[in-house]
C-alpha cells in the first residue's frame, strides 16, 4: 500500500526568515491524520533568510537529523559543538536526557533550504551526542547512499533507531530500485526534481507512506534527488 501526501496538502508557516512546509503536524500545524509515519515524527523543509536562525532552544529524547539542501547551517549547542555545514551535509544530534541548540543561516546573502527530521529514539533517557558529516552529490549517483542508521555503518551518521535513511540522486529516465524486507515500512520524500514510485508521479515536497509492499521502483522524469527511509 502506497500513500501519497502531496506537497500543497501539507502544512504551512511564513514568518519572513523561516518559509516552512510540514509534513506532519508541527508547532501550530495541527492534523490528526498526520502526526507522524512508524517512528519518522517530523519532516519540516526550512528556508531560513539570510543571516537568521532558530535562537537557543531546548530538546529531549528526540534523534534530530538536518539534510542541507541549498546554502549552509550552523550549529552550537550546550555540549560546545559550534559547527557550519554546507549543501548535501547531515548534521545529527540526540537530545537524549536535554540538550540546547541554535541553528541559523550564516550568510548575508544566500537563503538555506533544509529538511529537519525528527525521529522518535528506541529509547528514552540517552546520553546526548552531535554529529555531522557531508555526503558528495556524487557519493548519491548510482546508488542509495546510506546516511544514517542505528550501526553507523558505510560511514553514516549513528541514530538511535532501527531505522536507516537513504539518499539518491537520478537523471532523467534512470531508475532506481529498493527491496523492503518483511514487516518493514517505507517513507519516500522527494527532495527535487518529479519522480514515479511504482507508476504514481511524485514531485519536490511530495511524500509517500509505503506499507505491505516489498518492491519499489523509483523512476526520474527530470533531474531527482530522493530521501528513503527504512523504518520497522
Amino acid at each position: 500500500m502506497i500513500t501519497i501526501r502531496k506537497s500543497a496538502d501539507r502544512g504551512h508557516a511564513n514568518y519572513g526568515w523561516l518559509d516552512t512546509h510540514y509534513s506532519f503536524s508541527f508547532a501550530n500545524y495541527y492534523d490528526p491524520k498526520h502526526m507522524g509515519f512508524r517512528d519518522l515524527r517530523v519532516i519540516n523543509e526550512d528556508r531560513i533568510a539570510p543571516g537568521n536562525g532558530f535562537p537557543t532552544h531546548p530538546h529531549r529524547d528526540m534523534e534530530i537529523i538536518s539534510y542541507i539542501v541549498d546554502g549552509s547551517l550552523a550549529h552550537r549547542d550546550s555540549l560546545g559543538n559550534g559547527e557550519t555545514i554546507g549543501a548535501s551535509g547531515i548534521q545529527r544530534f540526540s537530545a537524549g536526557t536535554g540538550i540546547t541548540h541554535s541553528e541559523f543561516n550564516p550568510s548575508s546573502t544566500d537563503s538555506t533550504h533544509l529538511l529537519q527530521i525528527w525521529i522518535l529514539p528506541e529509547q528514552t533517557g540517552i546520553k546526548p551526542s552531535y554529529e555531522q558529516k557531508l555526503f558528495p552529490a556524487d557519493e548519491k549517483r548510482g546508488q542509495w547512499r546510506k546516511l544514517a542508521s542505528p550501526d553507523a555503518t558505510d560511514g553514516a551518521v549513528k541514530v538511535h533507531q532501527n531505522m536507516t535513511l537513504y539518499a539518491t540522486i537520478l537523471s532523467p529516465g534512470e531508475e532506481r530500485t529498493y527491496t523492503l524486507q518483511p514487516n518493514r515500512h517505507a517513507w519516500i520524500q522527494v527532495v527535487k526534481g518529479d519522480i514515479s514510485l511504482n507508476d504514481r508521479a511524485l514531485s519536490a515536497g511530495d511524500g509517500a507512506a509505503i506499507s505491505e509492499t516489498t518492491n519499489l521502483t523509483i523512476g526520474a522524469t527530470t533531474e531527482a534527488e530522493v530521501l528513503l527511509f527504512d523504518l520497522a
